[in-house]
Protein backbone atom coordinates (compact mmCIF):
# COMPACT_ATOMS: atom_id res chain seq x y z
CA UNK A 1 0.00 0.00 0.00
CA UNK A 2 0.80 3.51 -0.66
CA UNK A 3 2.77 5.59 2.41
CA UNK A 4 -0.19 6.87 4.10
CA UNK A 5 1.72 8.49 7.16
CA UNK A 6 2.80 10.89 3.95
CA UNK A 7 0.05 10.59 1.72
CA UNK A 8 -2.56 12.47 4.32
CA UNK A 9 -5.03 15.12 3.66
CA UNK A 10 -7.08 17.18 6.04
CA UNK A 11 -10.05 19.64 5.91
CA UNK A 12 -12.02 21.46 8.56
CA UNK A 13 -15.86 22.65 8.34
CA UNK A 14 -16.39 24.73 10.89
CA UNK A 15 -20.03 25.06 12.16
CA UNK A 16 -21.62 28.66 12.27
CA UNK A 17 -21.23 29.01 15.71
CA UNK A 18 -17.66 28.94 15.72
CA UNK A 19 -15.88 32.14 16.37
CA UNK A 20 -12.39 33.99 16.13
CA UNK A 21 -9.30 33.11 16.41
CA UNK A 22 -9.01 30.47 19.21
CA UNK A 23 -10.93 28.16 17.40
CA UNK A 24 -7.80 27.68 15.45
CA UNK A 25 -5.93 26.08 18.24
CA UNK A 26 -8.54 23.92 19.19
CA UNK A 27 -8.88 22.50 15.75
CA UNK A 28 -5.19 21.90 15.52
CA UNK A 29 -5.30 19.60 18.73
CA UNK A 30 -8.79 18.07 17.84
CA UNK A 31 -6.61 16.67 14.19
CA UNK A 32 -4.09 15.43 16.27
CA UNK A 33 -5.91 13.52 18.59
CA UNK A 34 -7.79 12.56 15.19
CA UNK A 35 -4.76 11.71 13.38
CA UNK A 36 -3.52 9.33 16.47
CA UNK A 37 -6.43 7.33 16.44
CA UNK A 38 -6.92 7.05 13.13
CA UNK A 39 -3.60 6.70 11.34
CA UNK A 40 -2.76 3.33 13.05
CA UNK A 41 -5.91 1.53 11.76
CA UNK A 42 -5.38 3.00 8.29
CA UNK A 43 -1.98 1.73 8.24
CA UNK A 44 -2.81 -1.71 10.08
CA UNK A 45 -5.78 -2.73 7.84
CA UNK A 46 -4.10 -0.76 4.52
CA UNK A 47 -7.49 1.45 4.18
CA UNK A 48 -7.09 3.51 1.06
CA UNK A 49 -9.48 6.31 2.50
CA UNK A 50 -11.31 7.67 5.60
CA UNK A 51 -13.00 10.86 6.24
CA UNK A 52 -13.88 11.76 10.09
CA UNK A 53 -16.06 14.09 11.39
CA UNK A 54 -15.71 15.43 15.09
CA UNK A 55 -18.80 17.70 16.65
CA UNK A 56 -17.20 19.35 20.28
CA UNK A 57 -19.82 21.82 21.57
CA UNK A 58 -21.62 22.65 18.52
CA UNK A 59 -18.64 23.27 16.69
CA UNK A 60 -17.87 20.60 13.55
CA UNK A 61 -14.72 19.66 12.15
CA UNK A 62 -13.87 17.48 9.15
CA UNK A 63 -10.75 15.55 8.61
CA UNK A 64 -9.82 13.54 5.53
CA UNK A 65 -6.97 10.62 4.69
CA UNK A 66 -5.74 8.67 2.00
CA UNK A 67 -7.67 8.54 -1.08
CA UNK A 68 -11.18 7.79 -2.41
CA UNK A 69 -9.97 5.26 -5.01
CA UNK A 70 -6.39 3.46 -5.42
CA UNK A 71 -6.90 3.27 -9.23
CA UNK A 72 -7.57 7.00 -9.38
CA UNK A 73 -5.46 8.05 -6.32
CA UNK A 74 -7.63 10.92 -5.68
CA UNK A 75 -7.49 12.51 -2.40
CA UNK A 76 -10.35 11.76 0.38
CA UNK A 77 -12.14 15.29 0.42
CA UNK A 78 -15.27 16.44 2.86
CA UNK A 79 -17.05 16.15 -0.64
CA UNK A 80 -16.49 12.40 -1.05
CA UNK A 81 -19.55 9.98 -0.40
CA UNK A 82 -19.37 6.65 1.59
CA UNK A 83 -21.77 3.99 1.97
CA UNK A 84 -23.30 4.08 5.61
CA UNK A 85 -24.30 0.49 5.82
CA UNK A 86 -26.59 -0.48 8.59
CA UNK A 87 -26.39 3.48 9.95
CA UNK A 88 -28.94 3.46 7.42
CA UNK A 89 -31.10 2.42 10.04
CA UNK A 90 -31.28 5.55 11.87
CA UNK A 91 -32.68 7.42 8.80
CA UNK A 92 -35.41 4.57 9.22
CA UNK A 93 -36.27 4.88 12.59
CA UNK A 94 -36.29 8.90 12.38
CA UNK A 95 -38.74 8.83 9.21
CA UNK A 96 -40.92 6.30 11.31
CA UNK A 97 -41.03 8.20 14.37
CA UNK A 98 -41.56 11.37 12.31
CA UNK A 99 -44.56 9.70 10.52
CA UNK A 100 -46.03 8.61 14.12
CA UNK A 101 -44.93 12.35 15.64
CA UNK A 102 -47.24 13.89 11.70
CA UNK A 103 -50.32 11.20 12.88
CA UNK A 104 -49.90 8.70 10.06
CA UNK A 105 -48.69 5.89 12.55
CA UNK A 106 -48.09 4.91 15.75
CA UNK A 107 -45.52 2.45 16.61
CA UNK A 108 -47.97 0.52 18.86
CA UNK A 109 -49.82 -0.30 15.23
CA UNK A 110 -49.37 -4.17 13.89
CA UNK A 111 -48.04 -4.45 10.61
CA UNK A 112 -51.70 -5.97 9.74
CA UNK A 113 -53.55 -2.49 10.44
CA UNK A 114 -50.93 -1.22 7.42
CA UNK A 115 -50.81 -4.61 5.19
CA UNK A 116 -54.03 -5.73 4.97
CA UNK A 117 -52.97 -8.97 3.52
CA UNK A 118 -51.00 -10.16 6.68
CA UNK A 119 -53.94 -10.26 9.40
CA UNK A 120 -54.74 -13.54 9.95
CA UNK A 121 -50.76 -14.12 9.49
CA UNK A 122 -48.57 -13.98 12.73
CA UNK A 123 -46.56 -11.21 10.76
CA UNK A 124 -49.51 -8.86 10.49
CA UNK A 125 -49.41 -9.29 14.81
CA UNK A 126 -46.17 -7.99 14.91
CA UNK A 127 -46.20 -4.37 16.26
CA UNK A 128 -44.24 -1.65 14.09
CA UNK A 129 -42.18 -1.20 17.29
CA UNK A 130 -40.69 -4.51 17.69
CA UNK A 131 -39.39 -4.41 13.66
CA UNK A 132 -38.02 -1.26 15.20
CA UNK A 133 -36.00 -2.82 17.87
CA UNK A 134 -34.77 -6.18 16.20
CA UNK A 135 -37.84 -7.76 18.44
CA UNK A 136 -40.39 -9.25 16.26
CA UNK A 137 -39.82 -12.87 16.78
CA UNK A 138 -37.11 -14.13 14.53
CA UNK A 139 -36.06 -12.95 11.20
CA UNK A 140 -32.70 -13.79 8.89
CA UNK A 141 -30.14 -11.30 8.49
CA UNK A 142 -30.77 -11.04 4.93
CA UNK A 143 -33.97 -11.20 2.85
CA UNK A 144 -33.13 -14.89 1.58
CA UNK A 145 -31.24 -14.83 -2.00
CA UNK A 146 -33.67 -16.77 -3.54
CA UNK A 147 -36.55 -13.97 -3.14
CA UNK A 148 -35.96 -11.30 -6.19
CA UNK A 149 -39.60 -9.49 -6.71
CA UNK A 150 -41.90 -7.90 -3.99
CA UNK A 151 -44.41 -10.34 -4.77
CA UNK A 152 -41.87 -13.36 -3.57
CA UNK A 153 -41.24 -11.22 -0.40
CA UNK A 154 -44.60 -10.81 0.53
CA UNK A 155 -45.17 -14.59 0.38
CA UNK A 156 -42.32 -15.27 2.55
CA UNK A 157 -43.89 -13.13 4.79
CA UNK A 158 -46.91 -14.68 4.78
CA UNK A 159 -45.74 -17.71 5.36
CA UNK A 160 -43.12 -16.29 8.50
CA UNK A 161 -43.63 -17.63 11.62
CA UNK A 162 -41.80 -16.94 14.65
CA UNK A 163 -39.23 -18.59 16.55
CA UNK A 164 -39.68 -16.26 19.45
CA UNK A 165 -42.76 -14.29 20.95
CA UNK A 166 -42.06 -10.89 20.01
CA UNK A 167 -40.37 -8.75 22.45
CA UNK A 168 -38.55 -11.32 24.33
CA UNK A 169 -35.45 -11.86 22.05
CA UNK A 170 -33.39 -10.15 19.88
CA UNK A 171 -32.77 -10.68 16.32
CA UNK A 172 -31.00 -8.48 14.38
CA UNK A 173 -32.44 -8.41 10.70
CA UNK A 174 -32.21 -6.59 7.73
CA UNK A 175 -35.71 -7.23 6.98
CA UNK A 176 -37.41 -6.65 9.96
CA UNK A 177 -36.15 -2.70 9.62
CA UNK A 178 -36.50 -2.96 6.09
CA UNK A 179 -40.52 -3.68 6.70
CA UNK A 180 -40.46 -0.61 8.40
CA UNK A 181 -39.63 1.58 5.92
CA UNK A 182 -41.98 0.21 3.83
CA UNK A 183 -44.53 0.54 5.83
CA UNK A 184 -43.60 4.08 6.32
CA UNK A 185 -43.73 4.81 3.65
CA UNK A 186 -46.84 3.46 2.47
CA UNK A 187 -48.64 5.38 5.79
CA UNK A 188 -47.01 8.43 4.76
CA UNK A 189 -48.32 8.10 1.06
CA UNK A 190 -45.24 7.86 -0.93
CA UNK A 191 -42.63 5.88 -2.10
CA UNK A 192 -39.39 5.83 1.01
CA UNK A 193 -36.86 7.00 -1.37
CA UNK A 194 -38.78 10.08 -2.65
CA UNK A 195 -39.64 10.66 0.79
CA UNK A 196 -36.30 10.33 2.34
CA UNK A 197 -34.28 12.49 -0.57
CA UNK A 198 -37.30 14.47 -0.48
CA UNK A 199 -38.26 15.10 2.67
CA UNK A 200 -36.37 14.30 5.45
CA UNK A 201 -32.40 14.58 4.31
CA UNK A 202 -33.56 18.33 3.40
CA UNK A 203 -35.09 18.74 6.81
CA UNK A 204 -32.36 17.69 8.80
CA UNK A 205 -30.25 20.23 6.17
CA UNK A 206 -28.06 16.97 4.60
CA UNK A 207 -27.34 18.22 1.43
CA UNK A 208 -24.83 15.68 0.46
CA UNK A 209 -26.69 12.47 1.42
CA UNK A 210 -28.57 9.85 -1.35
CA UNK A 211 -29.85 6.98 -1.69
CA UNK A 212 -29.43 7.21 -5.35
CA UNK A 213 -26.21 9.07 -6.04
CA UNK A 214 -27.34 11.27 -8.66
CA UNK A 215 -24.87 11.46 -12.25
CA UNK A 216 -23.51 15.06 -11.07
CA UNK A 217 -22.20 13.28 -8.43
CA UNK A 218 -20.72 9.98 -9.04
CA UNK A 219 -16.90 11.27 -9.24
CA UNK A 220 -17.02 11.75 -5.29
CA UNK A 221 -18.62 8.23 -4.33
CA UNK A 222 -15.41 6.64 -3.27
CA UNK A 223 -14.57 3.20 -4.34
CA UNK A 224 -14.96 0.65 -1.88
CA UNK A 225 -13.25 -2.34 -0.89
CA UNK A 226 -13.50 -5.86 0.61
CA UNK A 227 -11.06 -6.88 3.13
CA UNK A 228 -9.29 -9.10 0.54
CA UNK A 229 -8.70 -5.88 -1.17
CA UNK A 230 -10.75 -6.73 -4.03
CA UNK A 231 -13.13 -3.11 -5.40
CA UNK A 232 -16.08 -3.24 -3.92
CA UNK A 233 -19.77 -1.43 -4.37
CA UNK A 234 -23.31 -2.25 -2.85
CA UNK A 235 -25.76 -3.56 -5.39
CA UNK A 236 -29.49 -2.52 -4.94
CA UNK A 237 -31.87 -5.27 -3.78
CA UNK A 238 -35.03 -5.49 -1.84
CA UNK A 239 -35.58 -3.77 1.29
CA UNK A 240 -31.46 -1.96 0.33
CA UNK A 241 -32.28 1.28 1.03
CA UNK A 242 -34.64 0.95 3.67
CA UNK A 243 -31.37 -1.12 5.71
CA UNK A 244 -28.65 -0.09 4.33
CA UNK A 245 -28.69 1.81 1.38
CA UNK A 246 -27.27 5.54 2.39
CA UNK A 247 -24.16 7.38 1.27
CA UNK A 248 -22.91 10.40 2.95
CA UNK A 249 -20.18 12.54 3.62
CA UNK A 250 -18.59 12.99 7.07
CA UNK A 251 -19.66 16.85 7.02
CA UNK A 252 -23.18 15.27 6.46
CA UNK A 253 -23.08 12.50 8.99
CA UNK A 254 -21.83 15.34 12.28
CA UNK A 255 -24.63 17.49 11.13
CA UNK A 256 -26.83 14.24 11.96
CA UNK A 257 -25.21 13.34 14.89
CA UNK A 258 -25.67 17.21 16.19
CA UNK A 259 -29.19 16.93 15.30
CA UNK A 260 -28.96 13.74 17.58
CA UNK A 261 -27.61 16.09 20.29
CA UNK A 262 -30.11 18.65 20.13
CA UNK A 263 -27.82 21.08 18.37
CA UNK A 264 -29.70 21.80 15.30
CA UNK A 265 -32.55 24.16 14.20
CA UNK A 266 -34.94 21.60 13.25
CA UNK A 267 -38.70 21.72 13.01
CA UNK A 268 -40.08 20.57 16.05
CA UNK A 269 -42.11 17.59 15.07
CA UNK A 270 -38.90 16.48 13.53
CA UNK A 271 -36.98 17.07 16.62
CA UNK A 272 -39.33 15.24 18.65
CA UNK A 273 -39.13 12.83 16.18
CA UNK A 274 -35.30 12.16 16.70
CA UNK A 275 -35.40 12.83 20.27
CA UNK A 276 -37.91 9.74 20.82
CA UNK A 277 -35.44 7.21 18.49
CA UNK A 278 -33.33 7.66 22.19
CA UNK A 279 -35.96 5.71 23.84
CA UNK A 280 -34.82 2.67 25.28
CA UNK A 281 -36.93 -0.31 25.61
CA UNK A 282 -34.82 -3.22 26.47
CA UNK A 283 -31.80 -4.57 27.92
CA UNK A 284 -29.17 -6.46 26.08
CA UNK A 285 -26.11 -6.71 28.79
CA UNK A 286 -24.74 -3.38 29.44
CA UNK A 287 -26.54 -2.33 26.00
CA UNK A 288 -29.80 -0.32 25.95
CA UNK A 289 -31.61 -1.03 22.65
CA UNK A 290 -33.73 2.14 21.44
CA UNK A 291 -35.14 2.37 18.25
CA UNK A 292 -32.28 0.89 16.18
CA UNK A 293 -29.60 3.33 18.04
CA UNK A 294 -28.14 1.54 20.92
CA UNK A 295 -26.47 2.72 24.18
CA UNK A 296 -24.70 2.76 26.91
CA UNK A 297 -24.80 4.20 30.97
CA UNK A 298 -22.11 6.93 30.25
CA UNK A 299 -19.15 6.83 31.10
CA UNK A 300 -18.92 3.72 29.13
CA UNK A 301 -16.01 0.79 29.32
CA UNK A 302 -14.35 0.18 26.06
CA UNK A 303 -15.03 -3.66 26.79
CA UNK A 304 -18.03 -2.84 26.61
CA UNK A 305 -18.46 -1.04 24.00
CA UNK A 306 -16.63 -3.52 21.84
CA UNK A 307 -19.06 -6.56 23.12
CA UNK A 308 -22.01 -5.04 22.32
CA UNK A 309 -20.76 -4.03 18.84
CA UNK A 310 -19.19 -7.77 18.18
CA UNK A 311 -20.27 -10.15 16.13
CA UNK A 312 -22.00 -11.94 18.79
CA UNK A 313 -24.84 -9.07 18.80
CA UNK A 314 -26.02 -10.64 15.29
CA UNK A 315 -27.40 -14.02 16.93
CA UNK A 316 -30.47 -14.42 18.63
CA UNK A 317 -30.12 -12.99 22.18
CA UNK A 318 -32.98 -12.89 25.14
CA UNK A 319 -33.80 -9.48 25.83
CA UNK A 320 -35.41 -8.25 29.08
CA UNK A 321 -37.99 -4.91 28.03
CA UNK A 322 -37.73 -2.03 30.14
CA UNK A 323 -41.57 -0.81 31.50
CA UNK A 324 -41.83 1.76 31.27
CA UNK A 325 -39.67 2.34 28.31
CA UNK A 326 -36.87 4.45 29.08
CA UNK A 327 -36.92 7.87 28.56
CA UNK A 328 -33.91 9.55 26.44
CA UNK A 329 -31.19 10.49 28.74
CA UNK A 330 -27.97 12.72 28.02
CA UNK A 331 -25.89 10.81 30.11
CA UNK A 332 -25.66 8.01 27.63
CA UNK A 333 -22.56 6.89 25.21
CA UNK A 334 -25.01 6.62 21.58
CA UNK A 335 -23.61 4.56 18.93
CA UNK A 336 -24.24 2.22 15.88
CA UNK A 337 -22.05 0.54 13.21
CA UNK A 338 -22.70 0.12 9.97
CA UNK A 339 -20.67 -1.85 6.93
CA UNK A 340 -21.18 -3.40 3.39
CA UNK A 341 -18.94 -5.33 1.24
CA UNK A 342 -16.45 -2.54 0.78
CA UNK A 343 -16.95 0.34 3.75
CA UNK A 344 -17.01 0.03 7.49
CA UNK A 345 -18.19 3.46 9.22
CA UNK A 346 -19.15 3.85 12.62
CA UNK A 347 -21.52 6.98 14.65
CA UNK A 348 -20.99 7.66 18.21
CA UNK A 349 -22.01 10.31 20.26
CA UNK A 350 -22.20 11.44 24.51
CA UNK A 351 -24.97 14.45 24.95
CA UNK A 352 -24.21 15.12 28.31
CA UNK A 353 -20.60 16.44 26.78
CA UNK A 354 -21.68 17.52 23.45
CA UNK A 355 -19.14 15.52 21.63
CA UNK A 356 -19.83 13.20 18.51
CA UNK A 357 -17.64 11.39 16.19
CA UNK A 358 -18.56 9.78 13.04
CA UNK A 359 -15.44 7.25 11.04
CA UNK A 360 -15.95 6.62 7.53
CA UNK A 361 -14.29 4.13 5.66
CA UNK A 362 -13.90 3.00 1.96
CA UNK A 363 -12.90 -0.54 3.37
CA UNK A 364 -14.64 -2.71 5.36
CA UNK A 365 -12.49 -3.36 8.86
CA UNK A 366 -13.65 -4.80 12.30
CA UNK A 367 -15.79 -3.13 14.36
CA UNK A 368 -13.65 -3.13 17.63
CA UNK A 369 -11.35 -1.00 15.92
CA UNK A 370 -13.61 1.63 14.72
CA UNK A 371 -15.18 1.46 18.39
CA UNK A 372 -11.58 1.70 19.88
CA UNK A 373 -10.68 4.87 17.54
CA UNK A 374 -13.59 6.47 18.56
CA UNK A 375 -13.77 6.10 22.24
CA UNK A 376 -10.26 7.33 22.25
CA UNK A 377 -11.25 10.31 20.79
CA UNK A 378 -14.38 11.21 22.78
CA UNK A 379 -12.78 9.85 25.93
CA UNK A 380 -9.40 12.29 25.49
CA UNK A 381 -11.86 14.96 24.28
CA UNK A 382 -14.30 14.39 27.02
CA UNK A 383 -11.11 14.90 30.00
CA UNK A 384 -10.19 18.45 28.98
Amino acid sequence: MRNLGIKIFSAAVISACASGGGFAADEAKVRTIADEAIKPIMEKYAIPGVAVGITVDGQDLVFTYGVESKETDRPAAPTTLFELGSISKTFTATLASYAEATGDLSLSDPVGKHLPAMNGRPFGDVALMDLATHTAGGFPLQVPDEIKSEGQLTEFLAAWRPSYPAGTHRSYANPSIGMLGFITAKAMRGDFVDLMEGRLFPALGLSNTYLTVPKSRQGDYAQGYKRSGEPARLTPGLLSAEAYGVRSTAGDMIRFVGANMGLAKLDGKLQQAIDKTHTGYFSVGAMTQDLIWEQYAYPATLQSLVEGNSAAMLKTIPVAALQPPMKPRGDAWINKTGSTNGFGAYVAFIPSERLGIVILANKNYPNEDRVAAAYRVLTTLAAD
